[in-house]
C-alpha cells in the first residue's frame, strides 16, 4: 500500500500520540509521525519514497530485521563498504558503478555513531535519490550541527532503546505536507489492538526485574522459549531462503514477510492502547536524564584501551559503545559470569549472512567483518562495571585494519580512575 491509499483508520487515543510526536518535533525540529516500532516506520518510508524494485544502499552491520523490511517493501539491499571504527557507510569506497544503481541510500547511524549526514545528503542530492536515517540507536546524537535524523527526507527512531518503553517508534518528515498521507497509509497497516497483547506488555518488565532479582536467568529464558516469545538462538535469526524466496513473489507488502519482521517485537505493527503510550510517555519525559548519564558512561569506555575514539563526532549519548576486544566470545563470556548479558551483535555481516540471492554484496567487505567480529557493544549505564570486568579477565584490544602498533596488549594500569562513571 503506497502512501495515500485507502485504509481502515487508527483511534488516536485522547492526546497521547500528539504529545508524544511534538515531543520528537521539538527534538528533531521536523514533523513527526508515531507508528508503533522503527521497522514499521521505516517500511512507510520506503514505500512511499522507492518504487518496487529499487535499490537501496545500506550497512552491511546492522539488524536482520531492517534487513528484512528493506526486502518487505519489494527493495533490493545493496550493501555498503564501512568505515571499520564506527560501522558507518564509508561513502569514497563506494564505486561509482554502485552510486549509479541505488535508488536511496539508508543509513544506520550504528549504536548512536552518526554516519555522515552532510556528505551522504550532498551525494544523495546531486544523485536525485533520497536519503533515509535509521535513528534507533541515536536519540541525542548529533552530526554536522544537527540531530540525527534531520538530514533525510525521513527518519525512523526507536521508543524501546534510550526512551526504554520496550515500544514505539516515530517516523519524521522534513515535508510536513506529507503528514496527512502518512498517517492514512500507517492506518491503513496497523494491525487492530489486542487486549491480550497489551497486558503481556504491561507485565512483561515486572516479570523480567523480578527474575533479574532472583537471578533466574535459564528459567527465564526457557519460560519464554515455552511462550514462543523466543525467535532465535544465534545473533542471527535462521534466514530460511527457500521460504523467503517465496515470499519475495509477495512484495511489497508486510504479511508475506511477517516470519521476519515479527522477531523480537511481535507487536510492531499492534496499534498500541492508552496504557501502553502513557509508559512510553513517560519514558521520554525521562529521556535528557538517560542522556546524561549515557554521555558520562560514554566518556569513561572512550577513555578505555579497547576504545577506538572518533574525535570528528565527540562523545555522543551512546546507545552501545563498541569496544574492540581480541576475543569477543571470551569478554562476552566474562561480562556473562557477572550478570551482563551483551546484545546487539550484528555478527556476521548481512551479505554473508544472506548471499547474493538476497542482496549485492560490499565491494569491500573486510571492514564490515573485522567491526562484526570484534566490536563488544557495553551498555554506558554500566560503564564502570564493564571496564573492571574486562581490565581482570585480561581482554586484550585489537589492532584496526590500517592502525599502526597498539601501545600494549593489555589495560592501561590504573587507567579506570580518571574517569566519570
Amino acid at each position: 500500500m503506497a502512501i495515500g491509499e485507502a485504509g481502515p483508520g487508527s483511534v488516536r487515543h485522547g492526546g497521547q500520540p500528539k504529545r508524544l510526536e511534538e515531543a520528537m518535533r521539538v527534538r528533531l525540529g521536523r514533523e513527526c509521525v508515531y507508528v508503533p516500532s522503527c521497522r514499521f516506520g521505516l517500511y512507510v518510508a520506503l514505500r512511499h519514497w522507492c518504487p518496487p524494485g529499487g535499490r537501496v544502499l545500506m550497512s552491511p552491520v546492522n539488524d536482520d530485521v531492517i534487513f528484512f523490511v528493506v526486502l518487505a517493501a519489494g527493495l533490493r539491499p545493496v550493501q555498503a563498504p564501512l568505515n571499520p571504527l564506527d560501522a558507518s557507510i564509508d561513502i569514497d569506497a563506494v564505486p561509482d558503478e554502485v552510486w549509479g544503481s541505488v535508488s536511496a541510500v539508508l543509513t544506520t547511524n550504528l549504536y548512536g555513531n552518526p554516519d555522515p549526514a552532510p556528505r551522504l545528503r550532498q551525494k544523495c542530492d546531486a544523485l536525485g535519490i533520497p536519503l533515509f536515517e535509521d535513528g534507533a540507536h541515536a536519540i541525542g546524537s548529533r552530526v554536522g550541527g544537527r540531530p540525527v535524523g534531520a538530514w533525510g527526507e525521513a527518519s525512523v527512531f526507536s521508543l524501546s532503546k534510550h526512551v526504554g518503553a520496550k515500544a514505539g517508534g516515530m517516523l519524521s518528515l522534513a515535508d510536513p505536507g506529507l503528514r496527512e498521507a502518512v498517517e492514512k497509509t500507517c492506518a491503513g497497516l496497523l494491525a487492530p489492538r489486542r487486549a491480550g497483547a497489551e497486558l503481556a506488555y504491561l507485565v512483561r518488565p515486572y516479570a523480567e526485574a523480578a527474575v533479574r532479582g532472583l537471578r533466574l536467568r535459564r528459567a527465564a529464558w526457557s519460560a519464554i522459549r515455552l511462550l514462543g516469545l523466543a525467535d532465535r538462538e544465534e545473533i542471527r535469526m535462521p534466514l530460511r531462503p527457500d521460504e523467503l524466496a517465496l515470499a519475495a513473489r509477495h512484495t511489497p507488502g508486510l504479511d508475506a514477510h511477517h516470519p521476519w519482521l515479527r522477531v523480537d517485537m511481535h507487536d510492531y505493527r499492534l496499534e498500541g492502547g492508552r496504557l501502553r503510550l502513557r509508559r512510553i510517555a513517560r519514558g521520554l519525559g525521562r529521556l535528557d536524564d538517560v542522556l546524561d548519564a549515557c554521555r558520562a558512561g560514554t566518556e569513561l569506555l572512550l577513555s578505555t584501551p579497547w576504545a577506538k575514539r572518533r574525535d570528528a563526532y565527540g562523545t555522543q549519548p551512546l546507545f552501545r559503545v563498541p569496544l574492540f576486544v581480541a576475543d569477543r566470545d571470551a569478554a562476552v563470556a566474562a561480562l556473562a559470569r557477572q550478570g551482563i548479558v551483551v546484545g546487539y551483535l550484528y555478527d556476521p555481516p548481512l551479505d554473508d549472512y544472506a548471499g547474493a540471492e538476497f542482496t549485492d554484496p560490499s565491494p569491500a567487505p573486510e571492514a564490515a567483518r573485522w567491526f562484526a567480529r570484534h566490536a563488544l557493544p557495553v551498555d554506558p549505564l554500566r560503564a564502570r562495571t564493564v571496564a573492571e570486568v574486562l581490565e581482570r579477565s585480561g581482554a586484550r584490544p585489537v589492532r584496526a585494519p590500517g592502525e599502526g602498533e597498539l601501545p600494549g596488549s593489555g589495560p592501561t594500569p590504573g587507567g579506570l580512575g580518571q574517569s566519570r562513571d
